[in-house]
């Protein structure tokens, strides 16, 4: 693609992708895609209207009945060359992804969008295993087998910090277990869902399968969440915005799957190896700016390697290069706006009145003055129940705090009410396997942070939500299993009747 001109023109004819095709919003709003490098347009559209939603839904379920009568095979099949038109257009995925979000090109190349093609090679393999059990004879003569089929049409809402990798999260379990999807990316950073769906369609997988309506969340995503013929909900995003989610999809009863905030803990023992986990938690705080659910924000440091832990974190992010994100050299972007920049600063500012900023702690001035970009920052002093430790932040800040017992250090990983991903650092095996078994977190990594695979799922404890991404168990999100049941013999239904009616 090469520039925002040429963004504008490949989706000259709107931001909504609806049956194969895309389409001009109706809602009468208009909404700027904004580069938070630079502060400066490069998109601008139409947002999806409840008529949007309305259209997309009806594509949906006009075209489940002929793609959940596909086989497996051929499920997989189309989802394989899917994967062969995402790896040829890798380029541009990866540099869209950075032009609408500010990520280092070198994060969209290496992570975004290598990820998400392993992801669609998974979930087309995996479409070949979805299998009911066998069957046996449970009940006298009776035989019972469990049929797995899929649910129908299913509304998601994924959010802007990965919206490529999220796309494909919501997308591809669904689809591979034969379902049609209508997506809502955020309006801020809707370009790599359009995208995906284009190449899904360039794929051979048919029009209405996959469709994406570009709005905000008050009317196009209440709509779709309430929307009579969904009959599935997967949310991303913050615990508050999930909390409104399940109270309209309780009200439709319709299955529920939220991926929702979390403020991993990353804790440090006394026999850790110190300049491992100093690494570790500079890269696992400062993952996407920050801007991620599973990044380390919380580091409890046993206290014979805190000081020197303090030291070493500080100075290394000092050595962080902020800058231009297509500047291959950019460890570091930007936020993903200016409100949410100052949204980061707040919590850092009113820490000051009872917590030490170590390092950071202010937006970079010169040429990044234009940008959304907020220095690596490192707290120190805060208390347990302090703001800066109880709440998700979201940006590239991270809080250490001392511990002196095991237990100490294991109670306070788990004394928020988050519970989507945790690190323990040790060389010792028990000491490890005791902190993966007592952490209250869906993911509890070792002596690393943040790396995630396909064949591996993703999801949380507590206010981190519920139900699973990725892996073949996400495939229990999106499928439902009837139990089907034959009398094999004539004398055993007479039996039968004449146990509950008595002799005729």
């Amino acid at each position: 693609m090469g520039n925002g001109i040429q963004v504008r023109d490949r989706f000259a004819d709107g931001a909504q992708y609806i049956g194969g095709k895309l389409r001009s919003g109706t809602s009468g709003r208009h909404h700027d895609v904004v580069n938070p490098a630079t502060g400066e347009t490069v998109y601008s559209y139409e947002l999806a209207g409840t008529a949007d939603v309305d259209a997309a839904v009806a594509a949906a379920r006009e075209a489940f009945p002929g793609w959940s009568g596909t086989t497996p095979a051929e499920r997989s099949e189309a989802m394989h060359r899917f994967a062969a038109v995402l790896a040829e257009q890798a380029e541009d995925f990866a540099y869209v992804e950075s032009l609408q979000c500010g990520k280092p090109i070198k994060l969209s190349t290496e992570f975004d969008v290598p990820g998400t093609v392993d992801n669609t090679s998974f979930f087309a393999g995996a479409a070949r295993h979805l299998e009911g059990k066998s069957a046996a004879e449970y009940d006298g003569d009776h035989t019972s087998y469990v049929r797995r089929e899929a649910i129908g049409v299913v509304g998601s809402i994924a959010p802007w910090n990965y919206p490529l990798q999220m796309a494909a999260w919501k997308v591809l379990p669904a689809v591979a277990a034969g379902n049609t999807i209508v997506l809502k990316p955020a309006e801020i950073t809707p370009l790599t869902s359009l995208m995906f769906a284009q190449a899904a369609t360039e794929a051979g997988i048919p029009d209405g399968v996959i469709n994406i309506v570009t709005g905000a969340g008050k009317d196009a995503g209440e709509h779709l969440v309430g929307h009579p013929d969904v009959v599935m909900t997967s949310f991303t995003g913050s615990t508050a915005v999930g909390k409104r989610v399940a109270e309209i999809a309780t009200s439709t009863v319709k299955r529920l799957h939220l991926e929702l905030g979390g403020k991993a803990p990353f804790v440090v023992f006394d026999d850790a190896d110190l300049e491992a986990a100093v690494n570790g938690a500079v890269a696992g705080a400062l993952i996407n700016t920050g801007q991620d659910c599973t990044a380390a924000t919380r580091a409890y440091v046993q206290r014979p390697l805190y000081d020197a832990f303090v030291q070493g974190v500080a100075a290394l992010m000092e050595t962080v290069r902020l800058g231009d994100p297509f500047d291959p050299a950019t460890d570091l972007g930007p936020l993903i706006s200016h409100a949410q920049r100052d949204r980061v600063a707040g919590f850092v500012e009113r820490a000051r009145a009872y917590a030490t900023v170590v390092t950071g702690g202010e937006a970079p001035g010169g040429e990044l003055e234009a940008g959304a970009y907020y220095r690596p920052t490192l707290v120190a002093g805060a208390a347990q129940d302090s703001e800066i430790v109880q709440s998700e932040i979201f940006g590239p800040v991270l809080v250490v705090l001392p511990f002196d017992t095991d237990d100490e250090g294991i109670r306070l990983a788990n004394d928020t009410p988050y519970g989507l991903a945790a690190s323990a650092w040790s060389r010792d095996l028990y000491r490890a396997n005791r902190a993966t078994r007592e952490i209250k977190a869906g993911c509890v990594w070792v002596n690393d942070h943040i790396p995630i695979i396909s064949e591996m799922p993703h999801g949380g404890y507590k206010a981190s939500g519920f139900g699973k991404d990725m892996s073949s168990y996400s495939f229990e999100e999106y499928t439902q299993v009837k139990h089907v049941m034959y009398d094999n013999t004539a004398v055993a239904r007479k039996d039968w009747h004449r146990t509950i009616f008595g002799d005729r």
